[in-house]
């Protein structure tokens, strides 16, 4: 009988001290989730006009509100189909829309002037819940580029189509064409004229004169410069990204840069980030910018900010400059270029709006 009551209470000490570890697991378990809790917004929105020397001193007042009101026009109609739980591919492609409506920026409507005198025209998009991309480089007559980046995205098997015969797939998908003076605007002309005055300066070997007109006449000094883009997170947790351009001024030799590239002007993936670039094109394609961005994020656990000054970091070293606009799949945002400036504004989902335009 004793051995019987020993043995109870040995037991009774066993099952004592086993709930009490599992408690304190427990208790710890709680703790570290607490502790290392994240910080996510339901959806967010950012984008970009273009980069460059882009100096408050060289801005009216009355051209600095117009800029800003632009940007706040296009990003709310973005914000206003996150809010409505409508998809980011929805978001950015119409909010880029608004952009490539615009004269002022260097897509669609206010495309630059290749060296003919004639508007080519690029961009790309991808969501980053498929992975699935579209690109169009080089058309003439499709009023809304990014449109056609969506729909070789959805409705074709390829990544990228070109010149004719991307607008003819666009004709039979039913995208708005429009004669090529559409693109046409008084500005951009007279900008690849002063272009090709400076290339004509330095033929002719005038260097003072040449040189002082290269530093200090914007147009030409960004010439290289321009491109409109867009990332956003939706209240489902989709990525996307878009990105649409004119090029570069004077370019040549159906020259396409690095916005319709996958992996360099726009990259998106629901497990990191998505992400829009601007720039000097050649540079931002050798450092495949918008995926390095992700793929530090992804192998090396970065944060969203920390990765893209790595990768910008990057570009300079090659010699290249721009910027870039990204969210991450928390609803984190970034706005990070290593210009004098970069057109951009952000929304966030308590509907907080902020817009920049110079480097502070």
């Amino acid at each position: 009988m004793k051995k019987l009551l020993v043995c109870l209470l040995v037991f009774s000490l066993y099952l004592s001290c086993k709930n009490e570890s599992s408690s304190d697991i427990k208790n710890e378990s709680e703790t570290t989730t607490s502790t290392s809790k994240v910080e996510t917004a339901e959806f967010a929105i950012i984008i970009h006009g273009g980069a460059g020397t882009i100096l408050k001193k060289n801005m009216t007042p009355e051209k600095e509100a117009a800029y800003k009101a632009k940007l706040e026009e296009a990003i709310r109609v973005g914000y206003n189909i996150l809010k409505d739980g409508g998809s980011s591919l929805d978001a950015v492609e119409k909010t880029i829309n608004v952009l490539e409506d615009s004269p002022f920026f260097n897509a669609g409507k206010g495309a630059v002037f290749t060296n003919a005198e004639t508007n080519e025209l690029d961009a790309s998009i991808m969501d980053g819940k498929t992975l699935n991309a579209g690109a169009s480089a080089g058309t003439t007559t499709v009023r809304n580029p990014i449109n056609l980046a969506r729909a070789v995205m959805e409705r074709s098997k390829h990544v990228m189509l070109s010149g004719k015969g991307a607008e003819i797939f666009a004709k039979e998908q039913g995208l708005t064409l429009v004669d090529p003076s559409y693109f046409h605007t008084e500005n951009r002309l007279e900008s690849l004229k002063r272009v090709k005055e400076r290339e004509a300066q330095k033929t002719n070997k005038i260097d003072t004169e040449s040189a002082y007109l290269d530093f200090y006449d914007a147009d030409i000094k960004d010439s290289k410069f321009g491109t409109v883009g867009c990332a956003a997170l939706d209240k489902n947790g989709n990525l996307a990204a878009g990105t649409s351009t004119g090029g570069m001024t004077n370019k040549r030799y159906g020259r396409i840069g690095d916005a319709p590239i996958i992996g360099s002007g726009t990259y998106a993936n629901n497990a990191t980030c998505a992400v829009s670039s601007t720039g000097w094109g050649e540079y931002f394609i050798r450092a495949q910018v918008a995926h390095d961005i992700s793929a530090l994020m992804e192998y090396k656990g970065l944060s969203l900010k920390d990765a893209a000054k790595i990768v910008l970091d990057k570009v300079k070293t090659l010699g290249g400059d721009g910027g870039i606009v990204a969210v991450d799949k928390n609803g984190n945002m970034v706005a990070d270029f290593n210009t004098a400036g970069m057109y951009r504004a952000t929304m966030n989902d308590k509907g907080e709006l902020t817009i920049g335009i110079y480097e502070n």
